[in-house]
């Protein structure tokens, strides 16, 4: 019965789950701005309050911000600082002890993969605005990170820490031993290389279509320290609890895992549904309580992606409508119309106009 009264919501709860959410992130994998900025020569509580952000804000690493006042300061701090590789520096310094409660978890892990999906299921606990997806092809394993905030600052910036921080992550869990084959970024080159260079120590791709690190997959059976059963039950009943706490508004779930899933080639509605342990039947069945559905969240993500593509980046329309499983670029700008009243290519065009 009581499972029964989780799976309908109220009327409040389904007007909630229809409004668009401000994306928020817990702090931590930002904490270290103000420390940048000082090793920088700048007076963090001088450079954050142009921004209307408050120094203190960094003192307790479970503080949350929204995603655009992240992007907002990051590129302030860029330009104040002349740093172009401002958000490498703060990402350098953050990893799975930035995550709060979704490190412990992920450290208590068996193995590396276990490990890294609990990361790509939980994150959303702490970080709203992009995710985290991994990938198994062949012999290579890829952990992506992908932005779905709408027009967001400094996505290069933040997509380059982000990179740090996963790489630290994998380091932490695999151990020094670990290499990763190739770093891609969803951004241009920048005019200096040199920094990344000296970071990852790994061929770097840019214009990539995300943001990823790439390496052997063999790493995924690696095994992590023995840790208690018992601490490990302890922490999932906590994640759980935050779950619930977090879970009223379940199509919110299902949009944070679901960008991934997307450009990963893992969208459909069975293998979103083992991401939340439950049948393809459950899901809809969830979906319906808060009246929506899978593939309306689908049409959503799919528009989401395809504006942040044409506005950031210089993939071509085709490009765009495989990466987003599309019959082909015709089906695509069909979609893309129904859903805006113009084309693609007119979109591109406005608002690099506009930009």
């Amino acid at each position: 019965m009581r499972s029964r009264e989780r799976d309908c919501p109220s009327a409040q709860q389904r007007a909630i789950a229809r409004r668009p959410r401000e994306n928020t992130l817990r702090i931590g994998t930002s904490q270290a701005i103000p420390a940048v900025l000082r090793s920088l020569g700048f007076d963090p509580a001088e450079v954050l309050s142009e921004v209307g952000v408050d120094l203190k804000v960094f003192d307790d690493a479970s503080n949350r911000i929204s995603f655009a006042t992240r992007g907002r300061l990051t590129a302030h701090c860029v330009a104040v600082t002349g740093c172009k590789h401002f958000g490498l520096l703060v990402g350098q310094r953050a990893g799975l002890n930035s995550l709060g409660l979704v490190g412990l978890l992920v450290r208590s892990s068996p193995d590396v993969e276990t490990a890294l999906r609990s990361l790509e299921r939980y994150l959303y606990l702490q970080l709203q605005g992009a995710v985290v997806a991994l990938t198994v092809d062949a012999n290579k394993a890829t952990l992506s990170y992908d932005i779905y905030q709408a027009r967001a600052e400094a996505n290069d910036q933040v997509g380059a820490g982000a990179l740090a921080v996963i790489f630290n992550i994998l380091r932490d869990l695999c151990g020094l031993a670990w290499k990763p084959e190739e770093i891609c970024f969803a951004q241009r080159r920048p005019e200096d290389v040199e920094p990344f260079r000296q970071f990852f120590r790994a061929p770097l791709r840019f214009d990539a279509e995300h943001h990823a690190v790439v390496f052997p997959a063999y790493w995924l059976q690696n095994k992590l320290p023995d840790t208690s059963p018992e601490l490990r039950r302890l922490l999932q009943t906590q994640i759980d609890a935050l779950t619930v706490r977090h879970g009223d508004n379940f199509p919110e779930q299902v949009r944070s895992v679901l960008r991934g899933a997307l450009v990963t080639g893992h969208a459909s509605a069975d293998q979103v549904a083992a991401l939340f342990s439950m049948t393809r039947r459950t899901l809809t069945r969830r979906l319906s309580a808060f009246d929506t559905g899978f593939q309306k969240l689908v049409d959503e993500i799919r528009f989401e992606v395809a504006r942040q593509m044409l506005e950031d980046s210089r993939m071509e329309i085709l490009e765009i409508s495989a990466l987003l499983d599309y019959a082909g670029p015709n089906a695509f700008t069909r979609a893309f119309r129904r859903w805006s009243g113009t084309t693609p290519a007119e979109w591109r065009t406005k608002t690099k106009g506009n930009g």
